[in-house]
């Protein structure tokens, strides 16, 4: 198996102090034409190297409380960049760090004794599943409503990587950070309205190119006609059900996919 479009996109293997089962889980994952790089869980080291990664895998520790820190900063990582963790270890390791990293950033947790032949075949498909033309498209969702906000990653979450913004700063702060082939955007929120955000978007070289949909609860003709006016990608009914979105979006990166 050949994964030559990964020449900086890499496995992350995280483990406390020197450890036999890391250095033999990274040995198998380079022989398996896997790149990696590796940690002992330094944030100034993973910090380094954020640029490169694509998956991490990390080994847990009965010293997991004294890691808080470590913890707090591969949850904001894997975040920031839509990654996603592996994580080993056993259970009360394991509930111990679900304190700190939500399990919707957690692909898979292994429990030691660790089976390598099974974590090994999880990454492969985890990278064939997430990288070069079958790499799944990127939709930002910006809304101060967390519960929708939330109810709309859950419905988009199995088909594409999903970031998520409460405000129109942190859309800009994510999207300085991160790529995104869509953003659904709240045309209502406050300090800086979608407008706004749509405005600013569309004037840096960086973002302007990156389509645009807006969410509105407001279906009557001059609130259709106001956001029309902004010549977005599209605008969708916040009633819409998860089916009809689904649809709108496969339909919208297929035609954007024909048009290439």
């Amino acid at each position: 198996m050949s994964y030559q479009d990964l020449a900086h996109h890499k496995v992350l293997v995280i483990s406390e102090g020197e450890s036999f089962l890391a250095k033999s889980l990274l040995s198998k994952l380079e022989s398996a034409g896997l790149p990696t790089l590796s940690s002992h869980g330094k944030i100034k080291d993973i910090d380094g190297m954020r640029d490169e990664i694509e998956l991490m895998i990390l080994f847990l520790s009965d010293n997991i409380e004294e890691m808080k820190d470590t913890l707090v900063y591969l949850k904001d990582l894997a975040s920031d960049l839509d990654r996603k963790m592996i994580l080993i270890g056993d259970a009360i390791q394991y509930e111990a760090a679900l304190k700190t990293i939500p399990d919707m950033l957690i692909l898979e947790f292994f429990k030691r004794p660790l089976v390598m032949d099974d974590l090994i075949e999880r990454v492969q498909r985890y990278i064939v599943d997430n990288t070069g033309e079958n790499r799944k498209k990127t939709v930002l969702i910006v809304d101060d409503d967390i519960t929708y906000m939330r109810t709309v990653y859950e419905w988009l979450k199995d088909s594409y990587h999903v970031g998520m913004a409460s405000s129109g700063m942190q859309a800009i702060s994510y999207l300085a950070r991160n790529k995104a082939d869509l953003v659904l955007l709240d045309y209502e929120m406050p300090i800086a309205s979608g407008s706004q955000v749509l405005e600013m978007l569309k004037n840096d070289s960086e973002t302007g190119h990156i389509p645009v949909m807006f969410l509105t609860g407001h279906g009557d003709k001059e609130s259709v006609l106001s956001v029309v006016g902004l010549k977005p990608a599209d605008y969708l009914l916040k009633t819409i059900d998860k089916a009809t979105l689904l649809q709108k979006l496969e339909t919208f990166f297929l035609k954007t996919r024909n048009n290439v």
